[in-house]
């Protein structure tokens, strides 16, 4: 079945940078949009990054184009996110997803699968 870890949230500093990771397996990787999205408690979920199979193309929230950088390694089925000039609301739980549609800024129920989630905190 599908499996999606993520890894490298930690707490940072404002104007530092993160690398998160997620490693998938389960499934034929190269053939899936694969995006981050996060979720503030009281908040919905929302899409911070996608790329499409190929990595040809991708899409950022408003919020974060010029800071982040969204990229995949089909060979070894890793997705990842760099996070630079990270603020305080940046904070969050980091979510990995992998579909076959584009995603949506703000998922449905059941949209795609979902890793575990990691915990980003940006705070001096």
């Amino acid at each position: 079945q599908v499996q999606l870890v993520e890894s490298g949230g930690d707490l940072v500093q404002p104007g530092g940078s993160l690398r998160l990771s997620c490693a998938a397996s389960g499934f034929t990787f190269s053939i899936y949009f694969m995006s981050w999205y996060r979720q503030v408690p009281g908040k919905e979920r929302e899409l911070v990054a996608a790329i499409a199979s190929s990595g040809g193309s991708t899409r950022y929230a408003d919020s974060v184009k010029g800071r982040f950088t969204i990229s995949r390694d089909n060979a070894k089925n890793t997705v990842d996110l760099q996070m630079n000039s990270l603020k305080p609301e940046d904070t969050a739980v980091y979510y990995c997803n992998a579909a076959r549609s584009p995603p949506p800024r703000v998922p449905g129920p059941g949209f795609g699968s979902w890793g575990q989630g990691t915990q980003v905190t940006v705070s001096s």
